[in-house]
């Protein structure tokens, strides 16, 4: 069975981890920026060893997205982000292969415990089951 698993942040997160912290999201430095990204490192070597990884990516930060919905005529109406009215959005997600869900709530839980500087938001770590698709 696919799933993805999706980690969650918000404008304020990235800016953050620039060093540029708020109220909502104290700044990293690079010893926590560096925490981080072995950490995660250390969750995508361990899920390409056992082959569970099908692809996994982090996204660039909301205020480079762009929001697309239609107007009354059908029009385009296009947003750049970062999308005031969205608190969180997807900040970087994993395709894995598991043979149960069980297993990728093991790695979702593993995901969750990543290292961050105190007083950072936590959000939940999100698990959806992958349906038919093209492979």
């Amino acid at each position: 069975m696919k799933y993805l698993v999706m980690v969650q942040g918000s404008q304020a997160d990235y800016d953050a981890q620039a060093g540029k912290g708020s109220v909502d999201s104290p700044a990293w430095d690079e010893k926590a920026m560096q925490e981080m990204f072995a950490y995660m490192g250390s969750i995508n070597d361990d899920l390409a060893e056992s082959g569970e990884l099908v692809t996994a990516y982090g996204l660039t930060e909301p205020a480079q997205g762009r929001a697309v919905s239609l107007d009354a005529e059908g029009r385009p109406v296009v947003s750049d982000g970062p999308y005031s009215e969205t608190k969180e959005l997807l900040a970087g997600f994993w395709i894995l292969e598991c043979e149960s869900l069980e297993r990728v709530t093991e790695i979702a839980a593993r995901v969750a415990r990543c290292p961050q500087p105190a007083g950072a938001p936590e959000y939940p770590v999100l698990i959806r089951t992958v349906g038919g698709g093209i492979d």
